[in-house]
């Protein structure tokens, strides 16, 4: 024991000694501001005493001089750690220089990988900037990347290679100092700097030690940093050349944009997060721009809390050899997984024992060509309300040119697990240990369905998919100009119920670009609409944006959102797809979307877009909801109608929240936008506004009337309910004459509702009341198309009755009257 204690103080005295040497090394101030707060401590200890701060302010100085020397000691602990790992073993070559290599990127540089590789990165700047721009900047817009013609420099001090395990991996040297490069921005300064700026990166470099892992038999190669790079970037404003301005003009856009570059590269390319460059053998040119993947997370083996309780740094590679202890409690464990991919999270049920098996299939969509699953385990203890997060892993996935996918993740000992599907719909099946803890493995089956390219093709696979959908590999992009895009709201399945009464009363908002569309409240958690909206077709790559509400008395609650990417939508194909709810834990909206040009739409029924004879017939029923605009709670609404140059407006509504106006406004039929204004009257002060909208109707059939409820925009609440019609008069008199489709669907109505009789019946019969609830749901559909169909036939009457009395006038003035005849002779 004395021997024992005589150990401890020499490893103390030691660690002193190599503590105060790290302080002279390190604080070179220290050898002068030790002896000189002693002496001051000694003149108050033993010549006079007037407190105590001396010790106080050395011993805290001390504390943090002391942590920040462990963290310094972990760091290099890790680091020391980590080099073992990759590089455990001495180079399987010697020192190889490469100096051809960088004789062969200049000579291909300028006209081949400079090009592909700008327009590959511009699109990734792109998004970054959108999502991470200052504060000081409102809006950033990219408008010129080049890369200009210095490639980067590899290998300059050499590249070697070494081995871990059956893995192979090289090292270079990368330095890229690029002087002529061109990457042009366009900032609209916020408040309280007004006005517009040109940012110009002019110069960039990045310096560090590359890292390239071959995988798959040589199909592809792994690629990231060993450490963060350092990164410079050269920047000014103004129009470039020499009149531009320097970068302090604008202060922290620079660091900001060196800090933006600097994070996006540590936290993508940064061991051991790696990129994946593919090598196929075939190059299809199809750019994708979205898929559908099957996640299924299937089991999980060696979860014992033991294990969980290691260091959670990311850097720190996952060990095998974890401790056994406490292995009696591991039976007791209960875990679930979550499951991320950029917004969408979905959770498994809830298992027990340290080998659970959970078999959750999820529905998941990516919005790019690559993407990053995440897994997330947590522990459920019985009685609380809180999960305790254990460990995550996670795989990556990205589409290869010859219509496969590769996927890849971190194995044990920074390994690397690879796994190649050549066709779409094939299983891969990967088994990903947690990182930066000492035990616990995840079994996950990845399930690539079809990948979306920009053409409007998709990739084939095994799965079913909608006849109607498009499965051609056509290569031309069509064009964006003069096309619709057609939305049907078709159904919604388990959607997540209010908390204190567990019903659901769901709806749909759906906003693409400034246009807003709403569907109608139902009332189960799998809700039948079938409605159908139409947006004017938006370049630039803009989402359908959808959000899903529950209907409350005080405030809707969000059940979840979700965006769709309309690019590459082939006219004459609808894409049928379910869509996940994200943010939320279940939840899936299906939608029928298809594209179409509007002469084409409005052609095949007889019409032109624009008609001399035609005129717009907008009837202003009623609204709701509408924000309150006096002191009082109440408003006085009217609706000004602005239709091209024409301006018209409604009567007031006097202290009201929900007018009902009932007046029918037309227009001549030119083409022109339809704009409507809710303002609240003032007698004296100036008119205040309380919602805009915007009322889509190019797209509209002939003579028949759209009945719509259209959210206001610029204010929190408030829908104004319109009747909008496109009037032809020569496609009444032949619409009139033909019945056959009026009579076809009245069959079509009655057969439908006799079935949902005969479906009533029965379920009353089984007692089935989640058969009753959606049986419900569709009833209500049939009576909104029996509500439609019967203003139709009120429609038929009215121009029948119109063609009769034609036909009778016509008859009159061609019979030649006695008195004509008599003054004829």
């Amino acid at each position: 024991m004395a021997e024992r204690k005589r150990r401890g103080a020499a490893f103390t005295l030691e660690e002193a000694m190599e503590f105060l040497s790290h302080l002279m090394k390190e604080r070179s101030l220290v050898t002068f501001l030790i002896p000189l707060m002693l002496l001051f401590w000694s003149i108050e200890r033993w010549v006079f005493s007037l407190s105590n701060w001396v010790p106080l302010v050395l011993a805290v100085w001390a504390t943090f001089q002391y942590a920040s020397y462990q963290r310094h000691i972990q760091m290099d602990d890790l680091n020391e750690k980590w080099k073992r790992i990759i590089f455990r073993t001495s180079p399987t070559t010697p020192l190889e220089h490469c100096e051809w290599l960088n004789k062969l990127l200049i000579d291909v540089w300028p006209n081949f990988l400079n090009p592909k590789i700008s327009a590959k990165f511009s699109t990734i700047v792109e998004k970054r900037l959108k999502h991470r721009k200052p504060r000081l900047i409102e809006r950033i817009e990219l408008q010129e990347f080049s890369l200009g013609s210095c490639p980067p420099c590899l290998g300059l001090q050499g590249t070697r290679w070494s081995s871990s395990g059956d893995q192979r991996f090289m090292c270079m040297g990368f330095d890229w100092d690029a002087n002529d490069i061109s990457i042009l921005m366009f900032a609209k300064l916020a408040k309280p700097l007004l006005g517009t700026g040109r940012i110009i990166i002019n110069s960039l470099r990045i310096k560090g030690d590359l890292l390239l892992i071959p995988i798959l038999d040589g199909k592809a190669v792994l690629y990231s940093f060993v450490s963060t790079p350092d990164v410079r970037i050269g920047v000014a404003f103004g129009s470039g050349g020499s009149q531009s301005l320097p970068g302090t003009e604008l202060p922290g856009v620079s660091s900001w944009l060196v800090k933006l570059l600097t994070d996006t590269l540590a936290k993508t390319m940064v061991e051991p997060w790696r990129h994946c460059y593919s090598l196929p053998a075939v190059e299809l040119r199809k750019k994708a721009v979205g898929g559908i993947i099957y996640v299924t997370v299937i089991s999980g083996s060696k979860l014992f809390k033991s294990g969980f309780r290691g260091n959670p740094s990311r850097h720190q590679c996952a060990s095998v050899d974890g401790s056994l202890d406490g292995r009696a409690d591991d039976k007791d464990i209960r875990t679930f997984v979550e499951v991320e991919l950029e917004e969408l999270t979905r959770r498994t049920d809830v298992r027990q024992g340290s080998s659970p098996r959970w078999d959750s299939t999820f529905n998941m969509v990516l919005h790019d060509e690559t993407g990053t699953v995440r897994f997330h385990l947590y522990e459920c203890t019985p009685g609380s309300v809180k999960y305790d997060y254990l460990a995550s892993s996670e795989i990556k996935m990205k589409y290869v040119a010859d219509d496969s996918t590769t996927f890849w993740a971190v194995g044990h000992d920074c390994s690397v697990i690879a796994r190649h599907a050549e066709t779409c719909g094939k299983e891969v099946e990967m088994v990903v240990p947690f990182e930066a803890v000492n035990s616990g493995e995840l079994s996950v089956r990845l399930v690539l369905k079809e990948w979306q390219f920009s053409d409007g093709s998709h990739s084939q696979s095994n799965f079913h998919l909608s006849s109607r959908q498009s499965l051609s590999g056509s290569s031309h992009l069509l064009s964006r100009t003069g096309r619709k895009i057609n939305v049907t709201v078709v159904e919604g399945k388990n959607l997540i119920p209010k908390e204190k009464s567990a019903k659901c009363d769901p709806y749909v908002k759906l906003q693409y670009g400034k246009a807003l569309q709403k569907t109608r409240t139902a009332h189960v958690s799998n809700p039948f609409w079938n409605q159908r909206f139409e947006f004017d077709e938006i370049g630039g790559g803009e989402y359908l944006k959808i959000k899903c509400y529950n209907e409350e008395i005080f405030g809707d609650d969000s059940i979840g959102s979700a965006r769709v990417s309309l690019e590459g939508l082939v006219e004459g194909s609808v894409r049928d797809v379910w869509v996940p709810l994200e943010k939320v834990n279940s939840g899936e909206l299906r939608l029928q979307i298809e594209s179409v040009r509007v002469e084409d739409y409005e052609g095949s029924r007889g019409s032109s877009g624009i008609s001399n004879n035609g005129w717009i017939e907008l009837v202003l029923i009623e609204a709701r909801d509408l924000v309150a605009a006096d002191i009082r709670g109440t408003s006085d609404p009217y609706v000004r109608v602005q239709y091209g140059n024409l301006k018209k407006r409604t009567k007031v509504m006097y202290k009201t929240l929900n007018p009902k106006w009932h007046q029918t406004l037309e227009f001549p039929d030119d083409g022109s936008s339809l704009t409507l204004h809710v303002k609240d009257h003032n007698a004296l002060l100036p008119t205040s506004n309380i919602g805009d909208c915007i009322v889509e109707y190019h797209g509209l059939p002939p003579n028949e009337m759209a009945d719509k409820w259209i959210p206001l925009q610029g204010v929190k609440r408030g829908e104004i309910h319109i009747q909008i019609t496109r009037k032809f008069p020569e496609l009444q008199k032949r619409s009139s004459i033909d019945s056959e489709p009026s009579l076809t669907k009245a069959h079509q109505i009655s057969g439908q509702m006799k079935l949902m009789t005969t479906k009533f019946h029965s379920l009353i019969e089984d007692g089935n009341v989640e058969g009753l609830t959606e049986a419900l749901s569709e009833l209500e559909s049939l009576e909104d198309m029996q509500e439609e169909y019967m203003l139709q036939l009120e429609t038929e009457q009215v121009l029948l009755v119109n063609k009769i009395k034609e036909l009778g006038q016509e008859i009159f003035n061609a019979t030649p009257s006695p008195s004509k005849q008599s003054w004829g002779s």
